[in-house]
């Protein structure tokens, strides 16, 4: 065997090690994260002003609790369905490759299930009830987020800081199925309370989002419909980076609005070079004028604690 052979073969037995270690460590580095929610029907705000009404809700909040883990994690998920509910509810993870007819089917009151899935797929997905009938369980709250972070962090440029967004439509009269179905809704908001980020347009509205010039913004989008499509815009900005489904591998740059479907979710990043303010809307004119709008606050002395922890959802 001549050298030049021994030595390309030497190399590629080195490649292959290195391959295979790699694998290994990545596998080592997959977890197994442990989620619970409970299925609540309880009072929930529905205004800056204060005002609550009955609404079907993980946790006896909307959206549900920000579920988050890195590709290749194993989810192992618990529902409990609470004794004191008088309805069935299920959860429908947008994440998760599983059986509809098992996996998702409903509990009733006082029961519990627990399921597991891998995370394959890294992005920003959807979870809801998918109990019957399920525009009225989407409709009434029991909606989500759940980011899978990719395994390799350097997919992604580093955000400096992070916001949640689920949009849906609410309705005055929750027993209205006929209503929901004719898509007579009355809001369109971002985290259940209409202008609930929009102090120009409520108010009554105490918050905004925050970051400081320069910094990189991740907004994870989930559009929860139940019906309308989302053309996501930045007034007063460009989205540097836009990742559909929020899969990195789908990066997308220098764009104006991009369009989310109901039950689809996107990832977009915005940086602004100076202080001021840009508006996040749903640019179809009716929902952004019924309650779609968060206002971004760009200021060199934006609170450190937004966007990050529990604050990248901002709840009243």
């Amino acid at each position: 065997m001549n050298r030049t052979l021994r030595a390309a073969l030497m190399a590629g037995g080195v490649v292959a090690m290195a391959a295979c270690a790699s694998a290994i460590a990545s596998d080592a580095e997959a977890k197994t994260v442990k989620v619970n929610l409970t299925a609540k029907e309880t009072m929930v705000p529905i205004d800056n002003e204060g005002h609550k009404a009955i609404g079907w809700t993980y946790d006896g909040q909307i959206p549900g609790p920000v579920v988050r883990a890195t590709e290749g994690d194993t989810i192992e998920f618990t529902l409990t369905n609470d004794r004191g509910n008088k309805n069935s509810h299920s959860i429908d993870f947008h994440a998760a490759q599983a059986d509809v007819l098992t996996t998702f089917a409903p509990i009733k009151p006082g029961e519990t299930k627990t399921f597991t899935f891998t995370a394959e797929h890294p992005g920003a997905f959807f979870y809801h009830c998918g109990a019957d009938p399920m525009i009225q369980h989407i409709a009434r709250g029991m909606i989500g987020a759940i980011i899978i972070d990719p395994k390799d962090p350097n997919d992604m440029p580093k955000a400096d800081r992070e916001y949640v967004l689920v949009e849906h439509q609410t309705f005055d009269n929750p027993e209205d199925v006929k209503g929901m179905m004719a898509n007579n809704w009355q809001h369109d908001a971002f985290n259940a309370v209409p202008f609930q980020y929009d102090p120009v347009h409520d108010v009554n509205a105490t918050q905004t989002l925050e970051a400081k010039p320069g910094e990189r913004v991740r907004i994870y989008l989930i559009n929860a419909g139940p019906n309308e499509f989302s053309g996501f815009h930045p007034i007063a900005g460009i989205w540097d980076r836009i990742y559909p489904s929020g899969n990195p591998k789908n990066a997308l740059v220098g764009m104006q609005n991009y369009t989310v479907a109901p039950g689809d979710g996107a990832t977009f990043d915005i940086v602004s070079p100076k202080e001021g303010a840009y508006a996040l809307v749903n640019h179809s004119m009716r929902a952004a004028l019924s309650g779609s709008i968060a206002v971004i606050m760009f200021s060199n002395k934006a609170d450190p604690s937004m966007g990050h922890g529990d604050k990248i959802l901002p709840r009243m």
